[in-house]
């Protein structure tokens, strides 16, 4: 599986982006998809997953409410709407794939794709 994500840019705080991953490959619907993200002299860190089937997502506390995960298998693509932009945001940002959401909510990938970078201005 090969991941290639878009999307990232300067927004103010309090706007809106939106990430995609489009994935290559046949088993894309197979897979749970999930979001990471990496801030300067930060770990990477969790973000958002959504099961295979979409009937599931999960988010770490920081941005519920704000984010949302969606995926299109016709498409095998995911998304990720973040609205209400803070500048904690601010970070390279890496989709993902691995067996279960739940795997991806504990930083356990099959593959990543390369960062798109969103910068969020206070």
């Amino acid at each position: 599986v090969q991941l290639q994500a878009s999307g990232g840019g300067l927004v103010q705080a309090g706007g809106s982006l939106r990430l995609s991953c489009a994935a290559s490959g046949s088993t894309f619907s197979t897979y749970a998809m999930g979001w990471f993200r990496q801030a300067p002299g930060k770990e990477r860190e969790f973000v958002a997953a959504i099961s295979w089937g979409g009937g599931r997502t999960l988010y770490v506390d920081s941005v519920k409410g704000r984010f949302t995960i969606s995926r299109d298998n016709a498409r095998n693509t995911v998304y990720l709407q973040m609205n209400s932009l803070k500048s904690e945001d601010t970070a390279v940002y890496y989709c993902a794939v691995s067996s279960t959401s739940g795997a991806l909510a504990t930083g356990k990938t099959d593959y990543w794709g390369q960062g798109t970078l969103v910068t969020v201005s206070s």
